[in-house]
């Protein structure tokens, strides 16, 4: 990644939906330029696709919840299974395989409390694998708008 990987990742990063002749124009380079070296980001990886952030409060989603598992006994056949269940849930928008006291961390996004709760009783502790639930709920999420190379940011 040189100087124009970067500025052009930044830019994509800000709104992904610009035109290639933006991007080009706002980090000082010929359209032509611009296309050739984000086709090269989305090549090597760089840039896996687009997202659309949707507001999920909008959704009918406005309670968000951190879920801290661990799975008993933590062997790769329940690990596998239990992430593979995980993500299938309509309330997962997140599931992050950690190390530590658990084992899994699932982010969630529910009606409201009584959902939240619901999910937890009702669907986390009937599974037999799960030993140990610690649920924190989410009043903020704040995300950085960009995030740059490594070597960018030292």
């Amino acid at each position: 990644m040189d100087e124009l990987d970067t500025a052009i990742l930044r830019e994509l990063q800000r709104d992904a939906r610009r035109t290639n002749r933006d991007i080009a124009a706002a980090v000082g380079v010929s359209p032509t330029t611009a296309l050739d070296r984000t086709r090269g980001l989305y090549r090597r990886g760089v840039i896996r696709g687009a997202r659309l952030d949707v507001d999920l409060p909008s959704l009918g989603r406005s309670v968000q919840a951190l879920i801290a598992i661990r799975i008993r006994p933590p062997s790769r056949v329940n690990i596998d299974a239990f992430r593979s269940w995980a993500i299938t849930l309509p309330e997962t928008i997140g599931v992050f395989v950690v190390s530590g006291n658990e084992d899994f961390l699932l982010q969630v996004a529910v009606t409201d409390n009584d959902a939240l709760y619901a999910f937890v009783i009702d669907k986390l502790t009937e599974r037999e694998e799960v030993a140990d639930v610690r649920t924190s709920v989410v009043y903020e999420h704040v995300r950085p708008q960009v995030v740059m190379p490594a070597e960018a940011t030292t």
